[in-house]
């Protein structure tokens, strides 16, 4: 893939295409735009460059009325670097003017600030609603190991009880934080989510090409559940063809068990027209046969029927009850694990 051609913070590339002449121009941008365009370059390498990001605000509040687990959310950085080919939050760098189909895997924007923003703004949070941490993006991908924003929010809400907080990930980098996690958890109810669509090794790095692999992030489970903490396994998005098979959904499950974790939850594969744009041609190329039914089944929707939700919901929730996962009786009031919506959440949380 070819480097993508960067200009300076604020400036775009204008003028005839066709006859290789081009202007730089400024263009009026207005709110995260012109915040984004202002951000310095921190570093540039391996087709990513990473730019601070002065945000106004970190808490951001869920307005979906189809039954969200959550009242908030908090995303500590825009863009993701994993490259999931079905990643529903692609769209959010057109917010930026950023509407490349790669850029929001090669402009990684780093929020500045974050903690002590949260310390302004945890006081909008009313008892008994719960946050959910980097479902848009994640919180432990390869920027979190020199940036540390992420362990700056989780320092912050070290200092605070009574908050209910969730954190999704696909990353084994969440283990790097076990102490600072346990000393969120003695105070709050913490609740943390490592996504596992696949235990297929070769398959997962086609879908998520720099997630980490699916053992790593088992292990993460198992070495945080060994910890005290209360961790789980998110099975989702499940893509119909590729990742539903019952065997292959009681094989994660099993995985998950083994791991020795405390719930696990799966959702269907959503499609919005940014994730459409990559993952359908993805499934051309690497799943031809498929091509048709996914056409039929995401013609002029997104989602796909409540009937094919409810027949995956039944056949996890009988794995579930054979491998003796999402027993534990721990808390009363779970952030992830019960069955609700999922495409409210990928609605949701593809908002900063």
């Amino acid at each position: 893939m070819a480097s993508l051609p960067l200009f300076a913070p604020g400036e775009f590339p204008t003028g005839d295409p066709a006859s290789g002449a081009a202007s730089v121009a400024k263009p009026r941008l207005v709110g995260i735009a012109r915040m984004a365009a202002e951000g310095d370059s921190l570093r540039e390498g391996h087709q990513v460059e990473y730019f601070t990001l002065a945000s106004r605000s970190l808490l951001n509040r869920c307005v979906s009325r189809r039954g969200m687990p959550f009242a908030w959310t908090i995303n500590p950085y825009r863009g993701c670097e994993f490259g999931c080919l079905y990643c529903y939050a692609r769209y959010t760098h057109a917010f930026m003017e950023m509407r490349h189909a790669a850029d929001f895997e090669q402009k990684i924007f780093v929020k500045q600030h974050a903690a002590q923003l949260l310390r302004q703004e945890l006081r909008q949070v009313k008892p008994g609603e719960s946050i959910a941490m980097g479902a848009a993006t994640d919180p432990y991908q390869p920027a979190e190991r020199r940036y540390e924003v992420t362990r700056a929010i989780l320092e912050e809400f070290a200092r605070h009880r009574g908050f209910e907080l969730g954190i999704v990930t696909k990353s084994n980098l969440v283990v790097r934080d076990v102490d600072l996690l346990q000393a969120v958890a003695r105070t709050n109810l913490l609740s943390i989510n490592v996504t596992v669509t696949t235990v297929k090794p070769d398959l997962a790095r086609i879908l998520e090409p720099r997630a980490p692999r699916p053992d790593l992030r088992l292990e993460a489970v198992r070495t945080l559940s060994d910890a005290g903490l209360r961790v789980g396994v998110s099975c989702a998005p499940v893509l119909p063809g590729i990742t539903d098979a019952p065997r292959d959904l009681e094989r994660l499950v099993r995985a998950a068990a083994e791991a020795r974790a405390h719930f696990l939850w799966a959702g269907p594969l959503f499609l919005k027209p940014c994730s459409a744009a990559v993952f359908l041609p993805f499934v051309e190329k690497n799943f031809p046969h498929l091509v048709e039914s996914y056409r039929k089944r995401y013609h002029q929707r997104s989602f796909l029927p409540r009937a094919y939700g409810k027949r995956l919901s039944e056949l996890v929730a009988s794995f579930r009850k054979k491998y003796g996962l999402g027993l534990d009786r721990r808390r009363e009031r779970p952030t992830f694990e019960a069955d609700w919506p999922v495409e409210a959440f990928g609605e949701q949380m593809g908002l900063f």
